[in-house]
């Protein structure tokens, strides 16, 4: 027998007082029944739990009847509810999707949680937790990070613990024969009474393969191996052209898109002056925004593809996992 919507919601009133403190249910409301995976046109007081679980293992008092007043009822798993936090907020634990940074940087996206000869470690990009190469080994990690309010100590979650460096274009040369020449022309220029100044720099920098770095929590127990609105990694996987990806990121949160280009080569503005070449990126659609760097990215089984680092209007460049993996010399 087919019910109408308020015959439903009365049915509802006079039951929800008694279903809501039954054992794993956190929810009642009203809803289509679904049976088999199927939407049907059958309204239903419908009571979502933490997990469903076998009707003989629960007490009678805790299962919920087939039927109230007539009306069916369906079960659906929803997991705990929990009041919804900005992802810039504070986090303790902390899991991937949310804000994070070193002290002397705004902020970025905590990617997801890694290990390294068994120690657990939070992943992101060099430039939100190494602060572009300017940071030592040791210094504090703060989560939020600080445009969203960290502040250092209390705030600080983890220690910089590695990083690989980005090389940039037009760096300062490290050769000691182009620095001797470069002393020798300032030491002429200087006793003829010339201002000018010469300096040496590396005219093609090496290209890149990743912008990464890890911290090691101050306490394990503060980080979270879970990310926001995606939940747990459950692999390593591989970015192909068309994939369909996804990332949890600080400031546009959870966004979808697929992979538009393989074998990327791209050049990189790290402000102004500072320009970095990668090579053997990955490229998708307008996916995300500044504060998204650091995110993991996974495709649709949540196997970790890549990690985000940059991007312009309409594209987001992103490292193959692969490679972070390979020169931070890291595991799941």
């Amino acid at each position: 027998m087919a019910h109408d919507v308020e015959t439903v919601r009365a049915a509802l009133a006079t039951s929800r007082d008694r279903l809501l403190p039954q054992a794993h249910v956190v929810a009642t409301g009203v809803g289509y029944k679904i049976t088999r995976g199927v939407k049907t046109n059958a309204l239903s007081i419908v009571c979502s739990v933490t997990r469903k679980v076998a009707l003989n293992q629960l007490r009678p008092r805790d299962q919920v009847p087939p039927a109230i007043d007539g009306i069916p009822t369906d079960v659906v798993a929803t997991g705990v509810i929990r009041a919804l936090q900005a992802r810039t907020a504070r986090f303790r634990p902390a899991p991937g999707g949310v804000s994070i940074g070193h002290r002397a940087i705004t902020a970025g996206t905590l990617g997801c949680l890694v290990r390294r000869q068994g120690q657990v470690f939070v992943l992101s990009n060099n430039h939100v937790l190494a602060n572009s190469n300017d940071a030592q080994r040791g210094d504090a990690i703060l989560q939020p990070g600080p445009h969203d309010g960290g502040r250092f100590p209390d705030d600080q979650l983890a220690e910089l613990e590695d990083f690989v460096r980005v090389s940039f274009v037009e760096q300062p040369s490290e050769c000691r024969f182009a620095s001797g020449v470069v002393a020798v022309l300032n030491a002429a220029c200087w006793s003829i009474g010339s201002k000018t100044r010469y300096r040496s720099v590396n005219l093609q920098a090496i290209d890149n393969r990743v912008d990464a770095a890890i911290a090691r929590p101050l306490q394990p127990a503060q980080v979270k191996g879970e990310i926001l609105e995606i939940g747990s990694i459950a692999g390593l996987g591989s970015g192909s052209l068309g994939l369909a990806i996804k990332k949890s990121g600080r400031t546009t949160g959870l966004t979808t898109g697929e992979i538009t280009q393989v074998d990327v080569s791209a050049n990189v503005q790290y402000g102004p002056g500072r320009l970095a070449r990668f090579s053997d990126q990955l490229m998708a659609g307008a996916m995300s925004q500044g504060g998204d760097s650091g995110s993991a990215v996974l495709d649709s089984n949540n196997r970790l593809v890549g990690l985000l680092f940059a991007g312009s209007e309409n594209s987001t460049i992103i490292n193959r996992i692969e490679h972070v993996f390979s020169e931070l010399r890291l595991t799941l």
